[in-house]
């Protein structure tokens, strides 16, 4: 038996590392996206050729990519404790499975997309609600910003969000993710791709109003999106993540309350 178990914990730890390569690997893509998008965006903006003209379906498109890789940069490090503990239940079911005691090997990546799917769709929102402030020309063409008044609103909003009870329900699942998994889990490809989905929406529960944030810093501005970044990941990992919600939510409707005043 000692044998068997330290066979398992090096299955392990081998999925684990080719996880977190994985992850590493995406997210560093992702990021080198959005480093080079926004260089051609400040390059564009320097010769005067900001985008004011309507858009077109590739614009729609390409709004949505854009939106997309970055929901999988900001958010995929946030996932990785999930996915590791998914990646080590699913190593010793597959050993148990070596010797008849458990179902098949549940898929890591179909988890994964289960999860993307889901910012894959806030994404989709995200460019819908840029287009229509586009259009009523609340945001800057050159920084994609909202103007004053709008982001105060914003602020205010994610702030009092911060403080409702689905902001901590959704926030204690991604804090826990043996507890999820012990509570969702679900055989074969269709199961890893709804636990994938179930999970994606808990944290969409949790972060999509930080993500609309980016409407107030800048959506492409890199510095505020790492900021969201290292926050989201904070709030997930810390102990103290539900009295960090408070905090930044009353720093939040503050920082809204000064904004909009000086807006006016």
């Amino acid at each position: 038996m000692a044998g068997l178990d330290r066979w398992i914990e090096a299955v392990s730890r081998r999925e684990r590392a080719l996880t977190l390569a994985g992850l590493a690997g995406i997210v560093a893509l992702a990021w080198l996206y959005l480093f080079r998008l926004s260089q051609e965006m400040e390059s564009m903006a320097a010769m005067g050729m900001a985008h004011v003209e309507a858009w077109t379906l590739a614009d729609a498109a390409l709004t949505t990519t854009m939106w997309a890789v970055m929901m999988a940069a900001m958010m995929l490090p946030g996932a990785t404790p999930v996915l590791l503990v998914f990646t080590t239940v699913n190593s010793k079911r597959r050993a148990d499975h070596s010797v008849g005691g458990a179902p098949p090997l549940v898929s890591t990546g179909l988890f994964t997309l289960g999860y993307l799917l889901v910012w894959g769709g806030f994404s989709l929102a995200a460019a819908t609600a840029q287009w229509g402030l586009q259009a009523a020309a609340l945001l800057t063409d050159d920084a994609w910003t909202v103007m004053p008044v709008v982001g105060a609103a914003v602020l205010i909003a994610a702030g009092v969000y911060q403080l409702t009870p689905l902001k901590y329900a959704c926030l204690a699942r991604c804090q826990t993710p043996l507890g999820f998994l012990l509570s969702e889990w679900r055989d074969g490809d269709l199961g890893a791709l709804v636990m994938g989905l179930r999970h994606g929406l808990f944290c969409l529960g949790c972060c999509w109003v930080l993500m609309a944030l980016l409407f107030v810093g800048g959506v492409m501005n890199l510095a505020w999106v790492a900021a969201i970044t290292a926050f989201v990941l904070l709030e997930k990992l810390l102990p103290a993540g539900r009295a960090i919600s408070w905090i930044t939510g009353l720093g939040l409707i503050l920082w809204g309350i000064v904004t909009l005043r000086w807006s006016l």
